[in-house]
């Protein structure tokens, strides 16, 4: 068993989660419960094991993709609890308390990143094939696949690189309700 001491949340932690991420206190109080209920092994950090044995996760065409999101800044393949809570405050419906990591902007990049599989900052036809395939399986045939990347492509490269760019892919969502459509109601 873990060291027990390192699992606890005390207030000035709390606090200043609070103010990195905008989740009030008794939101933080659930999702620290959440986090340790699948920190197996009592050590205070998830693994990628620990996310995938979360059902609703587990049974995501993109888990793989939203659990490299998790890990996109660790150094030790390990989540704690702060940047557990950063991640998901992307998730979080923007307030007029303008917490920077549920901006527009953040919320795009986090899409963006979704997709860009070699983290070159760029969506190839490749990668775009690959998310696609991950999202309808054995839905879609190869050549009707094939046929929406290359429509996709040349409706958002304004660039002319072949590829799409952030840029590229903010203007082509610039019509579309990412605030919502990226947001999870986190219970209070």
């Amino acid at each position: 068993m873990g060291n027990k001491s390192s699992l606890i949340l005390r207030p000035e932690e709390v606090q200043q989660i609070q103010e990195e991420t905008g989740f009030t206190a008794n939101q933080i109080e659930r999702l620290f419960s959440r986090f340790t209920s699948l920190d197996r092994g009592d050590c205070g950090t998830l693994s990628r094991d620990d996310f995938l044995r979360i059902p609703e996760l587990a049974i995501n065409p993109l888990c793989d993709r939203i659990v490299h999101v998790f890990f996109k800044d660790c150094h030790d393949d390990r989540v704690n609890f702060r940047q557990f809570m950063n991640v998901l405050a992307r998730f979080r419906p923007p307030k007029a308390n303008k917490i920077k990591l549920n901006s527009r902007e953040d919320k795009l990049r986090f899409a963006f990143k979704m997709y860009d599989l070699d983290d070159d900052d760029m969506i190839s036809r490749e990668e775009l094939l690959n998310i696609l395939q991950m999202m309808v399986g054995e839905n879609m045939d190869q050549e009707q696949l094939g046929s929406i990347v290359e429509r996709t492509i040349i409706e958002a490269d304004h660039s002319g690189t072949g590829k799409i760019s952030f840029e590229d892919f903010c203007e082509a969502l610039s019509r579309t309700d990412v605030e919502r459509k990226l947001s999870i109601i986190f219970l209070s």
